[in-house]
């Protein structure tokens, strides 16, 4: 069995704020049973998780691991179009649009490889979302500005985008990836070693990359705390 399916098992029974004891009983097993499920100790047989996926309201896929999409949508990484694998691609009439590509793209590439080595799901579905909402409001602030802007192509209403819901959305991603992370250190111990000579040796040419966007997102940063003590 997937090791993060006793996990899940447990985390969707605390989500479903229900105790073992009712979750065992409609699921149709003993407490003590569920227990062994939801701390790895004994695996169950296909009829239990027909039954945990009915009772949860989400697909095999998902409950196995196999898919971060409750509904089991999967797609396999080599069926994602990567623009920055194309020989010779450049983005036409901007070299900062470009070399700001791919410094993003490479420093993305850093984090997730860092985040798939603590095999945490909960930690990487986190980085995932705070970064997507970042691109959703960057696509819909340049989408605003267009001829062609409709409101209705966005589930969020202008109102609920203007009043900042997006910007709480990761701010709840920035704090369940501090959960997560702590939760990977708890049991699985500390991140490996970030420091300048392991990031250097591990992602000759990706830290490069990483490392400035750092440094200018450093200062940028600090920029903002002169210009405000200069007032």
């Amino acid at each position: 069995m997937n090791p993060e399916f006793s996990r899940t098992l447990s985390l969707l029974r605390q989500e479903k704020k229900v105790s073992q004891r009712t979750a065992a009983t409609a699921l149709g097993i003993s407490q003590a049973l569920l227990s062994h499920y939801e701390n790895g100790i004994r695996e169950p047989g296909l009829s239990f998780v027909v039954r945990a996926c009915n009772y949860y309201g989400v697909s095999a896929d998902f409950l196995l691991g196999r898919t971060l999409s409750r509904d089991g949508t999967t797609i396999a990484p080599e069926e994602l179009y990567d623009l920055s694998e194309e020989k010779g691609n450049t983005l036409k009439g901007s070299v900062l649009a470009m070399l700001s590509k791919k410094l993003l793209v490479n420093s993305i590439g850093a984090l997730f490889d860092l985040l798939s080595k603590t095999g945490n799901r909960e930690a990487i579905q986190a980085a995932a979302n705070y970064l997507s909402t970042a691109v959703y409001q960057v696509y819909r602030r340049l989408y605003q500005a267009s001829p062609s802007y409709t409101p209705d192509f966005f589930s969020v209403s202008p109102r609920h985008f203007q009043a900042g819901l997006p910007d709480a959305d990761m701010k709840c991603s920035q704090a369940e990836l501090e959960d997560a992370l702590a939760a990977h250190a708890k049991d699985k111990g500390p991140m490996p070693d970030m420091d300048h000579e392991a990031l250097t040796r591990d992602y000759p040419v990706l830290y490069q990359s990483l490392y400035q966007l750092i440094h200018a997102a450093g200062e940028r940063i600090n920029g903002l705390m002169s210009a405000r003590n200069q007032k």
